[in-house]
């Protein structure tokens, strides 16, 4: 399914590439036959924004966007499971489902990074695609109005998603949910962040000291992870790419 494709790449750190490959993006947006023409629009103008804006510009957007705070993380289980032990055995049995269909291990990323997970949805067949999105729509529902709130056009690729899912979201009650959650990307939040970090640095004796942020939890994971990429039979325009940060 080319437009998962499609919106794995928009959810990716901005780069050259993704620039360079407007065509291509809009053409496979364009020739869906599942996304109702309002969603189609909404990408479609959202594409614009990211291959036509300044480069550095996206890149901090994005940055501020995805990687401060957990509200917004593109790390599926962090909103199912948080640092919770549950959360390892999620990761090893997604690794495992990955791995079952012809995904083989070379490189780094989270196996629950949502654009690696959608590029593998890619390759599956439609009934499967919907029901994983459907297993997930309440997580795209509060990402898509989080960003929605914080006045990210990338609400749009959520938006589109929990239209594939099949579920129809509850936007009012959303919306009362997230206006009273407390924003934790803010500096005060960080610092927070950031103290709790060092007396459990201290407590531990040892372990790693956090940057005070959600990027440093991202980098300590990646560290101790690895990324999964299509293998040969299925890297047809499929391939995951690697997240990497400028």
């Amino acid at each position: 399914m080319q437009l998962l494709k499609v919106l794995a790449r928009v959810l990716e750190y901005p780069n050259e590439e993704l620039q360079a490959s407007k065509d291509a993006l809009t053409a496979a947006v364009l020739e869906d036959s599942r996304l109702p023409r309002q969603n189609k629009e909404q990408l479609l103008r959202c594409l614009d924004r990211l291959c036509n804006g300044d480069l550095l510009d996206l890149q901090e957007a994005y940055v501020g966007t995805f990687d401060k705070g957990r509200a917004t993380s593109l790390l599926l289980f962090e909103h199912v499971h948080g640092e919770s032990r549950d959360r390892g055995q999620a990761m090893v049995d997604l690794m495992e489902e990955y791995r079952s269909n012809g995904l083989e291990i070379d490189a780094r990323e989270l196996p629950d990074y949502l654009p690696l997970f959608l590029e593998y949805l890619s390759t599956r067949p439609w009934e499967e695609v919907r029901n994983w999105l459907e297993d997930i729509h309440h997580i795209l529902g509060l990402l898509g109005e989080r960003l929605y709130q914080r006045e990210s056009f990338y609400h749009v690729v959520m938006d589109s998603l929990l239209v594939l899912s099949g579920r129809k979201a509850n936007r009012q009650e959303l919306a009362q949910i997230v206006a009273a959650e407390e924003r934790d990307d803010t500096p005060e939040a960080l610092d927070k962040v950031w103290e709790e970090e060092m007396v459990k640095f201290v407590d531990d004796q040892g372990s790693s000291c956090s940057t005070g942020s959600v990027v440093g939890q991202r980098r300590r994971e990646l560290e101790q992870t690895q990324t999964i990429h299509l293998s040969d039979q299925l890297m047809t325009d499929a391939t995951p790419r690697q997240a990497g940060r400028a």
